[in-house]
């Protein structure tokens, strides 16, 4: 089959969500396609207690967001971007609740509103907070989808960014893979928005949903796009058991009494005491903080985790903790007595696709937006800010690709053009990309995810990740391999979609190591202890 919309949307978080309404309320007819089901993606990740997102507190409080960005930022994120960021958050909000009738959660009461626990995580102050809910959310999308006649192609992957051969070399539309029909497509469109998601999929334990696949940041460096700040990741501890994937709410680390085996945490009270006190202000890994030695106690007793217990208060819980302590209870059945075991797991990309303060890639027609894009953040980011982020560029992406798309119409002329790019590109796909089968595709996805849960996780070495580099360069060998010797047998698409998958990932894999490596200097959530923090050391 072959599809024609004026802008086309790839991937159903909220990133790609608003950005799908609001091209359509701009007057773009418009498609989202989406690798899962749509409210998929790091937004709707079932193992998480709740979806919050900050912003000013007031006009006059933007400067000081602003301001604390960049210094948790320490200094690698792009003041232009935070400042439409920080900006376009306030409107986002009212956007959210007013036109799109979305009721958002406010603290239970204006003392709720004042305790520490609603500090965001990393910041120093008290932010505005609001909470999304799924069922409020959803609900509201679709309404919205139905009145502006969005089409939605669910479960349809992306394969490829079709440019033209004219001067401009703009955007001319995709190859998706319908994932239930098995079929590679063609879908013209006048401008694209890439809203993908982040790195999780390159890694054995990940917070992030199964859509999130990590390979739309390597297509789009086919495309042309640039990373920046790719390094940078969020690592959270996260339950193993008694279920797994589940994100370890940091405001709970002052209750939390562990069993250390390797007896890396203090073995004063008093003193792990103040560490756990610490801890307790962030949830992802950061090693500008002095409470590192949490994170590497964790990540020191491997897959089957560390062990802990809850001690909460009989009275005077936080609201954050009474709310994290009731939904276990009520969606996992743990209560705060029960034995529990924490992992690091890979969550939030904090680098990506560069995009300007417009959204624009860089490629003409070509936009993206959320966690797919990097620079609005730093080494570390403020919580609360990743959902903010999908609002805010979601909605500036779908608004300048519908503008692009208008100035891109183009009569019969053009489309037979835009038509026969599409075909000529999934005729290349299918003369010469590589298919995978099911076995193969296991196993370099195996080896993938263990290279990079080894070596790019919280200890990165030169020699780790050196020697992940050459992993990664033979993976690639290997991929390429079962291409050059299929002979003229024409594959299935099935087969060839494995391998343009993987073939994307492991483009991404190398990019993110090649970056770990060439930041010789412990910054944020990039540690080298190779490389101690609060030194300085010149990029290699």
């Amino acid at each position: 089959m072959e599809l024609k919309c004026d802008v086309l949307v790839i991937g159903g978080g909220i990133a790609g969500i608003s950005a799908a309404i609001e091209a359509a309320s701009h007057g773009a007819s418009v498609a989202l396609a989406c690798a899962g089901p749509l409210f998929g993606g790091s937004s709707f990740y079932p193992g998480t207690w709740g979806l919050g997102l900050i912003g000013p507190e007031s006009d006059t409080d933007e400067a000081d967001l602003i301001a604390s960005i960049l210094r948790v930022g320490c200094g690698v994120a792009d003041e232009r971007l935070v400042e439409t960021f920080v900006r376009g958050i306030h409107p986002s909000i009212v956007w959210l609740e007013d036109e799109l009738g979305v009721r958002l959660k406010r603290p239970e009461s204006a003392e709720s509103a004042l305790e520490s626990t609603f500090i965001p995580c990393f910041d120093h102050k008290h932010r505005l907070w609001r909470g999304i809910t799924r069922k409020e959310f959803e609900a509201a999308a679709k309404r919205a989808f139905e009145e502006l006649g969005i089409d939605v192609l669910e479960r349809c992957e992306l394969m490829h960014l079709t440019r033209g051969e004219d001067g401009t070399r703009a955007i001319v539309g995709a190859i998706l893979y319908d994932r239930r029909a098995q079929e590679l497509f063609g879908c013209i469109a006048n401008a694209i928005v890439l809203s993908t998601g982040g790195t999780g999929g390159l890694f054995e334990r990940s917070l992030t949903s199964q859509d999130v696949l990590s390979s739309a940041q390597g297509i789009a460096m086919d495309a042309g796009c640039s990373l920046v700040n790719i390094e940078f990741m969020q690592m959270m501890p996260g339950l193993v058991y008694p279920a797994r994937g589940i994100v370890f709410n940091e405001k709970t680390f002052r209750y939390a009494m562990f069993e250390d085996e390797n007896k890396l945490l203090p073995r004063e009270p008093e003193d792990l005491g103040a560490l756990l006190e610490r801890r307790s202000g962030h949830g992802p890994f950061t090693c500008r903080l002095n409470d590192a030695l949490v994170d590497m106690a964790i990540d020191a007793a491997g897959d089957e985790g560390l062990s802990v217990r809850y001690r909460f208060p009989h009275e005077g819980a936080p609201e954050f903790v009474r709310t994290f302590a009731q939904w276990m209870q009520d969606e996992l059945g743990i209560t705060p007595a029960d034995n529990l075991r924490v992992a690091m797991y890979a969550h939030a990309a904090n680098g990506g696709i560069q995009i300007d303060e417009c959204a624009q890639t860089g490629v003409p027609g070509l936009y993206a937006c959320g966690e797919v894009t990097g620079g609005m953040h730093g080494a570390d980011r403020i919580g609360g800010l990743s959902s903010a982020n999908g609002l805010v560029f979601g909605r500036i992406a779908g608004t300048q690709a519908a503008k692009a798309a208008e100035r891109m119409k183009s009569g019969a002329a053009m489309r037979q053009v835009a038509t026969r790019a599409l075909e000529l590109a999934l005729q290349d796909i299918r003369m010469t990309k590589a298919p995978l089968d099911d076995m193969d595709a296991s196993r370099i996805t195996g080896d993938m995810k263990r290279t990079m849960s080894a070596h790019a996780m919280i200890q990165r070495t030169e020699t780790g990740l050196a020697d992940a580099l050459r992993d990664i360069e033979q993976l690639q060998r290997e991929a390429r391999f079962h291409g050059a010797c299929r002979g003229c047998v024409i594959p299935r698409d099935a087969s060839l979609a494995r391998g343009i998958r993987i073939s994307s990932q492991l483009k991404l894999a190398h990019a993110m190591l090649s970056a770990m490596r060439e930041r010789r200097e412990s910054l944020g959530s990039h540690y080298r202890p190779d490389y101690p923090p609060h030194v300085h050391h010149p990029r290699a």
